[in-house]
């Protein structure tokens, strides 16, 4: 964000401490974040926070509309964009998901979060040895944030099944392998 626009945003020290607040008691989670909201309107790491949170209690239009609009406010939020497209594809929304994805695929190579996407868009092909590849290289690459490694290592041990002749038993033939993995990860699992 451009130096006129920090007045705008909640300071570090406050955001940091809001996350350890919620992130110990659920309880109220969403007022607190909105309270601070109602600050900083424009912040969206609140936005993206708060998206996260609905995400994971399973509200999933209020998620989505939260995770939109923190791309919205930043499109270079690399992480934001990365879990709106993510829970746009656990949502059953794989078109809307490469788009939100685009800009993604401009990031250097050596960005996890650009490998992860190139795995996505060949797990959504079922394309599974590109995707664990991709994943694997995306793994390498994230220190910055290990809980989601732990998201994309299911996916990848679920694509190993798969590409090994194991795939899932979805009980549903006219549901592709990719569609049951993704379905393994709903909106409500993704970290930030």
């Amino acid at each position: 964000m451009k130096e006129n626009d920090m007045s705008k945003l909640c300071s570090d020290q406050d955001l940091a401490a809001l996350v350890e607040d919620i992130r110990g008691d659920d309880s109220g989670d969403l007022d607190k974040i909105d309270r601070e909201l109602r600050l900083f309107p424009e912040d969206p790491r609140l936005h993206f926070l708060r998206g996260s949170t609905l995400a994971g209690k399973q509200r999933a239009i209020e998620a989505h509309q939260a995770l939109q609009k923190a791309v919205e406010l930043a499109p270079d939020y690399t992480l934001a964009r990365y879990q709106l497209g993510f829970f746009e594809l656990t949502s059953g929304e794989a078109d809307r998901a490469l788009s939100t994805w685009g800009p993604l695929l401009q990031l250097p190579i050596g960005n996890y979060l650009r490998r992860f996407v190139e795995g996505l868009t060949h797990l959504i092909r079922d394309e599974f040895g590109p995707a664990i590849e991709q994943f694997e290289a995306g793994m390498a690459l994230n220190g910055d944030n290990p809980p989601m490694n732990h998201d994309i290592g299911l996916l990848l041990a679920e694509c190993r099944k798969a590409l090994g002749g194991g795939a899932p038993q979805n009980g549903d033939d006219g549901e592709s392998a990719t569609s049951f993995l993704l379905g393994q990860l709903s909106p409500g699992t993704t970290h930030h």
